[in-house]
């Protein structure tokens, strides 16, 4: 488990954050926190390992955007602001938005103030994400559904030629093995940087 010194090393070294996007994020983690004292945004068991447990491993992902040729980014499922908060703040100096998709009111009010504090570009979309036409070109989620139900909102929810990239644990292989609309796609696995065990599925959907 890395620190938090030895994160922010990565984020500013490997992953090209600056110094304000550090602080940034910094002051995510504490209202993170706060927020978490009287609910569950994150699992308590994770607090002490929130900068390599939930920043740096949403932060990995910005290896896998190239931002000349996104036009927005969908967070699906954003919970606590994770990837798609510490996307934003990466991305602040775009032109493109990211849009987190949360159909909780109470996530969904938190990612607000998050988002209105850190003077960040994105919406919140506090909606079923099955009731929605999605019009990004790029998709994350993290901890959000099984790989069929993400396959099938691909199809039948999103834009065509858009990329996913799905955080997924040791069973993405199973979970692909089983996805039977795998076919209409193609995809590779990537490494988590966090966790060995951990994979992440980079798909692109014609």
């Amino acid at each position: 488990m890395k620190t938090e010194p030895n994160v922010k090393r990565i984020l500013l070294k490997d992953l090209n954050f600056n110094a304000n996007q550090i602080t940034k994020l910094d002051n995510f983690v504490k209202y993170l926190l706060n927020f978490n004292k009287n609910r569950n945004l994150i699992s308590k068991s994770t607090e002490k390992n929130v900068w390599d447990r939930h920043i740096l491993d949403s932060a990995q992902l910005t290896k896998f955007i190239n931002q000349d040729k996104c036009n927005s980014i969908a967070d699906f499922g954003s919970g606590g602001g994770f990837p798609g908060i510490v996307l934003s703040i990466f991305y602040e100096n775009c032109n493109f938005h990211v849009k987190l998709y949360e159909k909780s009111p109470l996530k969904s009010d938190f990612l607000r103030s998050v988002i209105k504090t850190l003077g960040l570009k994105a919406k919140v979309v506090c909606r079923d994400i099955n009731s929605v036409k999605i019009n990004s070109n790029y998709i994350v989620c993290r901890a959000f559904k099984k790989l069929p139900q993400i396959l099938n909102i691909s199809r039948e929810n999103c834009i065509k030629n858009h990329k996913m990239i799905i955080m997924k644990g040791r069973n993405a292989q199973e979970e692909i093995n089983k996805a039977s609309q795998i076919k209409n796609y193609k995809y590779r696995l990537e490494k988590s940087i966090t966790d060995k065990d951990s994979k992440i599925i980079i798909l692109n959907a014609g």
